[in-house]
Order: structure tokens, then sequence, then C-alpha cells
């Protein structure tokens, strides 16, 4: 599984609908709260081989509220 993580800023009032639409879709590990320029972190795990821009362009991107998104590809996990 390759993981990598998505910042996304919501448009305003819209932060915990997006939160929960991410955590109902089942899509995410993990969803943070965060201050700053984005307003959520969201962890994703995607087979070896996805495409990542296609999956967050079909599966994050569509999410209603999300106004803009910062995809972070990881390359090795140290500890």
């Amino acid at each position: 599984m390759i993981p990598f993580f998505v910042q996304i800023k919501c448009q305003l009032g819209k932060s915990y609908d997006v939160a929960n639409a991410l955590a109902d879709a089942e899509i995410a590990s993990e969803v943070y709260s965060t201050a700053g320029e984005f307003d959520l972190l969201a962890k994703f795990y995607v087979d070896e081989g996805t495409d990542i821009g296609h999956f967050v362009n079909e599966k994050v991107q569509i999410i209603p509220g999300i106004q803009d998104t910062r995809t972070i590809i990881t390359f090795k996990a140290f500890g």
C-alpha cells in the first residue's frame, strides 16, 4: 500500500461536513483538523500502481464543500 496525505481547504463553515463526508466514504485512514492555510489533513492508502492524481480527483475533490487540495506524496516512514 502507498500512503499519501491531502491537505484540504474547505468553503467557510464546511470543515465538519467535509470531515464527516470523508469518514462516511471510508476512503481516508485518518482525518485531522488543522490550523493555517488548510482546514483538514487526510491520510490515504492506495494499492501499488494506483494513479494518485485520479484517486484525488475522483474520490476526494468531488466531496461538496472542498475548495482546494494539496497532495503530499511520501517516500519513507521512519521510526
